[in-house]
């Protein structure tokens, strides 16, 4: 999994938009304009959020992830280099939905409307 790779799975979700609020380089992923994934523009990998802090810290405790930096202790980022594509691609599907259930019936609603 690289950085193209994972702007073009975001790019794919439902009402999914980019911008780069923290200046070029940092593509940020909103859906209903909260954040589900962030590249930073080390480019190392992508941070997403899990659906807690113990999610979290479970995953740090393999290894293969790291605290997501300027983040909550319930996000972590996911290197490129030490996960699975298949991982990446599940943890980045893991943060969009946990962020789409929390937002509005009436914005869900409007994210499935062609």
């Amino acid at each position: 999994m690289d950085r193209d790779s994972i702007n073009a799975l975001c790019a794919a979700l439902p009402g999914a938009e980019v911008s780069a609020p923290f200046g070029p380089g940092h593509d940020i992923w909103k859906v209903g304009g909260k954040i589900f994934a962030a590249l930073g523009a080390q480019g190392r990998g992508v941070s997403v959020k899990c659906a807690d802090v113990e999610t979290a810290e479970m995953l740090r405790e393999t290894g293969q992830f790291e605290k997501a930096p300027y983040f909550h202790r319930s996000w972590v980022l996911v290197p490129f280099e030490s996960v699975s594509p298949e991982e990446a691609e599940h943890r980045v599907r893991v943060s969009y939905d946990l962020i789409r259930a929390k937002l509005p019936r009436k914005v869900q609603a409007a994210l499935d409307a062609p």
